[in-house]
């Protein structure tokens, strides 16, 4: 057992534009073999890139601020989430965290069944993403 201390926290192998990861639980930290936990941040009124994560499955806790996920081979779909929601994201779905608040950061754990790292960023066709995000 070991207990990873917040200036530990690993840097994130496979970055996102719009969005910081840091490892809290990961073979960098403390030698896990399957698990991925991290600490992640949305900047005010920022999205991240479009992005997937292979074979992977995700689950999100928001721990601070609301958030929109947008999701699917356009990002034609939508769901918000905000503090003590949990997010479900399964293998290779193509998706966006958008902070919703002109003035506070979303704050979220994140946790993966992979110590891969894996982050896949894309090229999304949204001609209308940024007038839909803020309506």
């Amino acid at each position: 057992m070991r207990v990873i201390r917040a200036g530990e926290r690993g840097a994130d192998r496979s970055p996102t534009p719009g969005m910081e990861r840091m490892a809290g639980i990961a073979d960098v930290t403390c030698g896990a073999q399957r698990l991925w936990m991290g600490y992640v941040t949305v900047s005010p009124a920022t999205e991240s890139g479009a992005h997937h994560h292979g074979s992977n499955e995700s689950g999100i806790f928001i721990i601070k601020g609301r958030a929109r996920f947008y999701f699917g081979d356009h990002l034609e779909h939508t769901l918000d989430a905000g503090p003590g929601d949990f997010v479900h994201v399964p293998p290779r779905i193509v998706h966006v965290e958008a902070n919703l608040s002109p003035d506070e950061a979303v704050e979220m754990i994140v946790a993966r069944d992979s110590q891969e790292g894996t982050t896949v960023n894309v090229e999304v066709q949204r001609d209308d993403f940024k007038r839909r995000m803020w309506r």
